[in-house]
C-alpha cells in the first residue's frame, strides 16, 4: 500500500478509501505546514492553515482529475489558502483603519494623529473594536456597500452595477451606512479627544 502514487493515492480515495488520505497527508504535511509558514510566518497560523489545505483536499476528492502532478495541484490549493488568507488580514486591517480614517473629525490635525501616545494608541485599538462590531451589524446591503466603497474603491456607477440598484439609491444607501456606523461609534470618537486636542492648530 505505501508503494502508491500520488495520484494512485487521490484515486483511491475518490474512490471511497480513507486511509489513502492519511496517506497523502503524512505524506505532504510536512511540505505544506513549511509553505504555509513562508507565507504567514507563525507556526501556529501555519499549521491550522494546512489543516484546511488539507480538508480541501478532501472535499475535492470527488472532483479530481489527474490532470497534472498531484503536488502541483496540492501546491496550488496550498498558495491560494495563503493568499486569500493574507488578503482577508489586509482587508481586515486596511478597512479598519479606513474606515476610522473615515470618521475622523476633519478640525484635528493630520499631525496629531500621526504620532499617537499610548493612551491615544489604546484608545484608537477600541475604537477599531467598536468600528468592527458597528460593520457587523449593518444590514447586508449596507454593509456591502460600504465595504465595496472604502475598501474596493468602487464609485457610485459601479456600486450601482454590483448592488443592481439606481444610483441615487447607492447614494442613499452609503449616507445611511456611513451614519449607522457614525452612531455607534461617535461616544468613542467624542471620548478618545481631549480639549487640548480639539483645541490644537
Amino acid at each position: 500500500m505505501t508503494g502508491r502514487s500520488d495520484v494512485e493515492l487521490m484515486l483511491a480515495l475518490r474512490a471511497g478509501d480513507e486511509d489513502a488520505f492519511k496517506e497523502l497527508v503524512d505524506r505532504h504535511r510536512d511540505a505544506v505546514v513549511n509553505l504555509t509558514y513562508r507565507y504567514l510566518g507563525n507556526k501556529s497560523d501555519a499549521e491550522d492553515l494546512a489543516q484546511e489545505v488539507f480538508l480541501k483536499v478532501y472535499r475535492a476528492r470527488a472532483r479530481y482529475e489527474p490532470s497534472a502532478k498531484f503536488t502541483t495541484w496540492l501546491y496550488r490549493v496550498a498558495a491560494n489558502a495563503c493568499l486569500n488568507e493574507v488578503r482577508d488580514r489586509r482587508r481586515r486591517a486596511t478597512f479598519a483603519a479606513a474606515a476610522i480614517d473615515a470618521l475622523e473629525d476633519p478640525s484635528v490635525p493630520a499631525e496629531d494623529r500621526s504620532a499617537p501616545s499610548p493612551l491615544e494608541e489604546a484608545e484608537r485599538s477600541e475604537m477599531r473594536e467598536h468600528v468592527r462590531m458597528a460593520l457587523a451589524e449593518l444590514p447586508e446591503r449596507q454593509r456591502m456597500a460600504l465595504l465595496l466603497n472604502k475598501f474596493h474603491g468602487l464609485g457610485y456607477e459601479e456600486l450601482a452595477d454590483s448592488l443592481q440598484m439606481t444610483v441615487p439609491a447607492v447614494k442613499s444607501l452609503l449616507v445611511r451606512a456611513r451614519e449607522n456606523v457614525r452612531r455607534r461609534i461617535e461616544p468613542y470618537l467624542r471620548a478618545g479627544r481631549s480639549p487640548e486636542r480639539r483645541g490644537a492648530g
